[in-house]
């Protein structure tokens, strides 16, 4: 073997085997080869933030490989990613093989094409260590935060609980938008749209135009004055405007502009477009997706005019060069592009297909001519209303321009107005007068979250989607569909037949796929903003990143900017130890029980919000009861509380019997007489129809339920447990069952689950493929004690590491890390 390659994937590896030919032989590191050692911290405060690095226990394998691999190679070339993270993995790489760092070659490439590749292996350099110990000041921080301020959080809050620099200032935005939402107080206006008919000279109607009026009506009396006052007026054009515009093309896409595109016209959340586009990457599609430039390299300028002005012709092409606006771009050098512009469809995985034509049509017209329009404001005189106007728009493409690749060609006499002049004759053809409610501000969906930590300048592009993933892995944040309300509104319609007044219905504040917080959010975020105000400022946040940019520029020494962060961060790790447990969870007393005189407090516990009646005091236990799904432990009042205690609530007995049979024969049942209560408990209302019988009540309240709809609901959850059973094999503990997501494989002895595909008729497989598949899947995870066993283990660690740091922090917080004047690698 003459040269050793080593990148981070395996897909990557074989495209990049198949460019470089005989003589290289090229493996994968899939991904991190080594972290900071799980066990405690992991970092030598005491002397200059050293982290103890070792090697991933799922990677000593891979390591053992490549260590052989290297030892048989005249050259090896360490190919990983070229951002920061894939600089930091080539340098654990060579301290993992023992390959000489200051030697060893070091090629990147922002696109994976033969021209690309072979240009790196041309122009070698070595592992930027400035690059690499930006990285390295990232974990440790990253690290040291967590570590600190997530034992806090179990002692004073809640078990299980973690903090994070990013991931806690995302939290917080949320969190605040949510409490900005609940503030807020709609107002409302009265405003005026509608459709006027054009006459010809003999007054024959030859069309109709769309008109408004801009201002809106205060009050209902002011809107209804206004149409009486139409209603008798004559209506004329009285001014009409035409003029140019044109459209410009957005810029090509970065890491979060994919990531908020791909979101509003594909679906995707920003976890599935990084991987989609990893994967396009991977495959020589595209180039690399983890950037924050704007810019495109004059190749591939020039290859994008070649391609618009063969397909489209020279009026089409305009090159343009965009300036990335934030000064800290270090990602990559260029943005999300096609590696051949040429190619605008490509073979594979649907989604794929889907995210690489809106890759190529953001790039290719990025290098377009701009689209002309005409303008057409025209304003319409009210005869008896001579201060008044109501007016019309319109506009149309006079030339497509960069439009040309979104085929937007059938639309270009879309909003185009019909022929009009100055003094035309208009009659009335209906207009309406709408009462309009102001809305809240607009939750987070993951794109637009991800828009505002970029603008605020927190966090990077290899940061955005882990961070989001991460907060709804911890449950802060829930992603979800919340159905909207019914509302009435005010609509004064006018129309030849004079004015109706009607009271109408809408429904709003529909929410799809929204970031809403949990109440251990706002818990855990209000303790921070307190107690760690500086952590969880955006500005701070925002400010570290910018040193992290600095110490990677190579003009700031990371243990010199972690001695100042640690300096400010530990004491008040210290302080927070007085913190009282009641004050953390920020239990809040609500009032007293009229009926019995007892107190009444909201807390949070280990399944969520509840509410206690009772103090507890002279040996008194108090009750409790959870919070409705929706109820918020900040917005709750007395009389709400008091309302759960109605629970639980015998709705009646079951009017008649009720049975179903399952296919291997198991019967489900209810018997008339039996009771049905409805209950709360921490997952959502529910009803109990006998010993472990329960049925979930979904769209009813359960104070309110009548016996008929519980009834029906007893029902169904009776005939869903039938139906679960789709197909048995005898004398077997094999089954196909119906889950959430279709039917699947199941052995009832082991507990292991096997896939069906959807395409696949579950009923025609045999039992030697089920036995197959089972065989084939992954063991099930453990559960309860015997998946927590290690648990213990780790609390018992971050117990003893607390205690130590508690023991020790006069010491600590006195004596600050010992500060390196010459640049160290981090060594262990």
């Amino acid at each position: 073997m003459t040269n050793l390659v080593i990148v981070e994937s395996p897909a990557k590896a074989k495209t990049i085997e198949k460019y470089l030919g005989k003589g290289f032989t090229v493996r994968s590191s899939y991904g991190h080869i080594r972290d900071i050692q799980k066990k405690g911290m992991g970092i030598d405060i005491e002397n200059g933030f050293l982290p103890n690095y070792e090697i991933s226990p799922d990677k000593k394998k891979t390591v053992t490989e490549l260590r052989k691999l290297t030892k048989d190679a005249e050259a090896v070339w360490l190919a990983t990613d070229e951002d920061r993270e894939g600089e930091a993995i080539a340098w654990h790489l060579a301290e993992a093989l023992k390959l000489d760092v200051s030697s060893t070659k070091r090629i990147v490439f922002h696109e994976i094409t033969k021209t690309a590749i072979q240009k790196a292996i041309a122009e070698p350099r070595t592992v930027d260590m400035d690059l690499v110990e930006a990285q390295q000041a990232r974990r440790i921080l990253d690290r040291i935060v967590g570590f600190e301020l997530s034992p806090i959080l179990w002692k004073k809050i809640r078990t299980g609980l973690s903090a994070g620099r990013v991931q806690s200032v995302a939290v917080r935005l949320i969190v605040e938008r949510e409490r900005e939402i609940d503030a807020f107080e709609s107002d409302f206006v009265y405003r005026l749209a509608g459709e006027l008919t054009i006459l010809d000279d003999n007054q024959q109607a030859v069309g109709t135009v769309e008109v408004k009026r801009s201002a809106a009506f205060k009050t209902e009396d002011e809107a209804k004055a206004y149409l009486e006052q139409v209603k008798l007026a004559a209506l004329s054009v009285g001014q009409l405007e035409e003029k140019p515009a044109k459209k410009s093309p957005k810029a090509p896409f970065t890491t979060s502009t994919l990531q908020q595109e791909a979101s509003s016209k594909l679906g995707f959340s920003v976890k599935q477009t990084m991987m989609i586009a990893q994967r396009l990457y991977e495959s020589g599609k595209i180039t690399y997706m983890r950037t924050d430039s704007v810019n495109l390299s004059e190749e591939a300028i020039s290859k994008a005019q070649q391609t618009i002005t063969g397909d489209y012709g020279a009026d089409y092409s305009m090159p343009r060069r965009y300036k990335t606006k934030n000064a800290d771009a270090q990602e990559a050098h260029e943005a999300i592009r096609p590696t051949d512009f040429s190619v605008k469809d490509v073979t594979g995985e649907r989604n794929e297909q889907r995210l690489y034509q809106l890759i190529w049509r953001r790039a290719i017209a990025s290098q377009m001519a701009d689209a002309q329009l005409k303008r057409t404001n025209v304003d319409i005189q009210i005869s008896n209303l001579p201060d008044e106007k109501l007016t019309a728009k319109g506009e149309v493409i006079t030339f497509d321009g960069f439009l040309k690749v979104y085929n937007l060609d059938d639309d270009a006499k879309e909003g185009q107005l019909p022929p009009l002049s100055i003094g035309q004759a208009l009659a009335l053809g209906q207009l309406s007068v709408r009462q309009s409610f102001s809305r809240p501000p607009a939750r987070y969906n993951e794109a637009s979250l991800v828009r505002t930590l970029e603008e605020m300048g927190i966090g990077r592009p290899s940061t955005y989607a882990p961070t989001i993933d991460t907060i709804q892995q911890r449950g802060y944040v829930v992603k979800e569909d919340r159905e909207g309300r019914q509302r009435d509104y005010r609509q004064l319609t006018l129309s030849a037949d004079g004015i109706v007044a009607e009271n109408l219905t809408e429904t709003t504040g529909t929410e799809k796929n929204k970031l809403f917080p949990t109440d251990i959010a706002g818990i855990v975020t209000d303790f921070l903003v307190k107690h760690f105000g500086d952590v969880l400022d955006y500005q701070f946040t925002a400010l570290v990143e910018s040193e992290f940019d600095t110490i990677a520029q190579g003009k700031e020494s990371w243990q010199e900017m972690l001695t100042k962060f640690y300096q400010q961060f530990h004491p008040r790790v210290d302080a927070a130890e007085d913190v009282s447990r009641e004050e953390a969870g920020q239990s809040r007393a609500l009032g007293t029980d009229p009926k019995t005189g007892k107190p009444m407090f909201v807390k949070i516990g280990r399944f969520g919000p509840y509410v206690q009646l009772g103090d507890g005091e002279n040996d008194e236990k108090p009750t409790f009861a959870s919070l409705m799904p929706g109820q918020k432990m900040d917005t709750l009042k007395l009389e709400e509380a008091l309302e759960l205690f109605k629970l639980p609530r015998e709705v009646g007995e079951m009017p008649e019997s009720f049975s179903a049979k399952a296919v291997d024969g198991t019967e489900f049942s209810v018997q008339k007489g039996q009771m049905l209560i409805a209950k709360q408990g921490p997952f959502g209302p529910y009803l109990e129809y006998g010993p472990k019988q329960y049925a979930p009540i979904k769209g009813f309240d359960p104070l309110s339920i009548t016996l008929e709809d519980a009834a029906a609901l007893v029902e169904a959850k009776i005939q869903a447990e039938a139906d679960k059973i789709v197909k048995v094999f005898p004398d077997t503990d094999v089954k196909i069952l119906k889950g959430r997501w279709g039917p699947y494989i199941t052995d009832v002895s082991t507990k292991k689950n096997a896939k069906i595909q959807k395409d696949e008729d579950a009923l025609a497989l045999t039992l030697e493929e089920c036995q197959k598949r089972l065989d084939e899947a992954p063991e099930p995870k453990k559960r309860g004690r015997g998946g927590a066993k290690k648990a213990p283990a780790k609390k018992a660690a971050a117990k003893k590491a607390t205690t130590k740091k508690t023991a020790t922090k006069k010491t600590t917080a006195k004596k600050a890390p010992a500060k390196k004047t010459t640049k160290t690698t981090a060594k262990k």
